[in-house]
């Protein structure tokens, strides 16, 4: 990961190159679970009709909504004290590692063209949530805050939030429950945000942070927060996960940043983490994407083509134990075109049907396996060349596990020796011309003297008294 020196935002190459290699929360992480074999819920159907009809007719498909956003902060940003004026109770204390360019909600692709210094401070009074999100990489650290301001006077310039909340990257931990966080749900919100830099990869690796219009006074994990508006049970809770239907036909006519975000919806689902009037999911405002990057959404994708799955807990799914272990054997080189055996092994405890497979992970085309999903297998390499091989295991649970080895394929020389009366005859394979033959009456570095040069692979020599020691190189 490129090491953050100063504050950058979220919508330039360099966030990008910052994001795509950083592990925003463990890959076991509730974001980060796959759910797409998960059973659907018993009253999936009748929660899914609860969404739909309490939303106006015109705002029952997909919005994607242009809104959260973040900037990275090195290890030593300066902290600043933040006013928590409506939760202080329920927040993680400031100071927080503000920059002065702190991007906040909806800026700038929905800002209608406002300096980011204005829409810090609200000159407008335009108001709405105004979150904010200040990732600090090295540390594996996000700042997260809500109804966040700017606020200048003569003397001095300060901030002010409803309330924040401090969320490590390397953990699966949680707020305290019935603690709020930037979002209603005590979710954070950057770990269900849709990025640019994932959409150009073609695939969002994560579940998207999702808004209903009502929710039920309740949560489940992940969430900790509740902020609904009724006791009925059909109603999605904080925490609950949408899944989009396996059956939904993703047209190759749709755009790369749709068809990355519906295969994690697919893959990872939506999780509710908050109330409002649409049925949306968080886009990053970023004035990188295209003019109709999210159309299809809006007009096709309904709330009846999603369900709602059954969800693990904070033991459950990738996080409960027996997960597998994989080692893929030691590096290794070997000859081009060598056959060699490939000894993996792996260690679980689940009790799940386990599936293991062998893949070239880099390397030259045209290796062959001998069968890619037994853990013990054969392998030959066609060419010289540096082959890493992966392994993996899945038992359909825990997040898939993953080892590699690497394989040298290198030329290998073997020199013959015999005597033949008072000479020696040499002869060798492998390699290539011109070869170098030195000999030496021991095996010090620099002992060796230089015999010959040939393009050949054979010669005699005079045999020397004493021990004598050959050796051959090639170019």
């Amino acid at each position: 990961m490129p090491v953050v020196t100063n504050a950058i935002l979220f919508n330039t190459p360099e966030a990008d190159a910052v994001m795509s290699a950083l592990q925003v929360f463990p890959r076991d992480n509730a974001w980060n679970e796959d759910i797409s074999s998960r059973p659907v819920l018993a009253n999936s159907d009748a929660m899914i009709r609860h969404i739909d009809t309490n939303l106006d007719a015109s705002r029952r498909t997909l919005r994607a909504f242009k809104e959260m956003n973040f900037v990275l902060v090195p290890d030593n940003q300066p902290l600043v004290p933040i006013d928590f004026w409506y939760a202080p109770d329920e927040s993680d204390p400031s100071p927080y590692p503000i920059p002065p360019n702190l991007p906040v909600e909806t800026w700038p692709s929905e800002t209608m063209g406002l300096s980011l210094y204005d829409w810090q401070r609200d000159i407008n009074g335009d108001g709405g949530d105004r979150h904010a999100i200040v990732v600090q990489p090295g540390l594996g650290h996000t700042y997260e805050t809500w109804s966040t301001l700017m606020v200048v006077t003569s003397n001095e310039t300060t901030w002010q939030a409803a309330n924040g909340a401090k969320f490590s990257l390397t953990n699966n931990a949680l707020r305290p429950l019935y603690w709020t966080s930037g979002d209603a749900a005590g979710l954070s919100m950057l770990g269900g945000l849709v990025r640019f830099d994932e959409c150009e990869r073609g695939m969002v690796e994560h579940a998207i942070r999702l808004v209903v219009r009502i929710t039920r006074h309740a949560f489940i994990y992940p969430a900790t927060h509740r902020a609904g508006a009724t006791s009925d049970t059909n109603a999605p809770a904080m925490g609950q996960r949408l899944r989009l239907r396996s059956s939904f036909v993703i047209s190759n006519s749709w755009t790369l940043q749709e068809k990355a975000i519906l295969k994690a919806l697919k893959k990872y689902g939506a999780i509710v983490a908050d109330n409002g009037n649409f049925f949306s999911i968080s886009v990053v405002p970023d004035q990188r994407w295209p003019v109709n990057a999210f159309n299809n959404l809006s007009r096709y994708l309904s709330v009846t083509n999603f369900e709602v799955i059954q969800t693990t807990g904070a033991n459950e799914g990738p996080r409960s134990p027996g997960a597998p272990v994989v080692f893929a054997g030691l590096d290794r080189t070997v000859a081009p075109g060598e056959t060699i055996n490939l000894q993996g092994t792996v260690n679980y405890t689940n009790a799940a049907p386990l599936t293991t497979a062998w893949r070239l992970y880099s390397g030259p085309d045209g290796i062959v396996f001998g069968n890619t999903n037994q853990t013990n297998t054969t392998a030959s390499f066609p060419a010289p060349g540096t082959y890493i091989l992966m392994l993996s295991a899945d038992d359909g649970v825990h997040t898939v596990a993953y080892d590699a080895v690497v394989i040298t394929a290198q030329e290998r020389l073997r020199l013959t020796i015999a005597r033949n009366g008072q000479d020696v005859s040499l002869s060798w394979t492998g390699g290539r011309a011109p070869y170098q033959l030195d000999e030496a009456a021991s095996l010090s570095l620099n002992a060796w003297t230089p015999v010959l040069t040939t393009n050949g692979t054979s010669a005699t020599v005079p045999l020397s008294p004493g021990a004598i020691f050959f050796r051959i190189r090639a170019d």
